[in-house]
């Protein structure tokens, strides 16, 4: 199930501008204290690089992910998430524009 729709929180109107424009997010703050970013990574091969632990929540489009130390691409679509561990870093592969959520933590 795909997540439309993030109640009861602040956003930040500024956007993240990361790779010239190819990544785009909003950061979103929850009332726990809870964070997450809510963007959208244009047609790009890139490398993210992680502090804490993530996971990627694929709302509309899709990728091919594959995490430091594998050499396994895998496709990641609408509805489906995966975890990228903390300190460490994936690539990504998007053909169409890939619209995400980001769980921290």
């Amino acid at each position: 199930m795909t997540t439309d729709t993030l109640s009861g929180v602040s956003v930040t109107t500024r956007a993240n501008v990361y790779f010239d424009g190819k990544c785009v997010s909003h950061s979103v703050s929850f009332p726990d204290g809870t964070k997450k970013s809510v963007g959208v990574i244009l047609p790009a091969h890139l490398t993210f690089n992680t502090g804490a632990p993530e996971v990627m929540e694929c709302v509309a489009g899709a990728c091919e992910y594959k995490l430091a130390g594998s050499e396994q691409w895998v496709r990641s679509g609408a509805g489906e998430k995966f975890a990228v561990p903390g300190n460490s870093s994936f690539e990504i592969k998007v053909a169409e524009a890939y619209h995400y959520i980001c769980h921290f933590g």
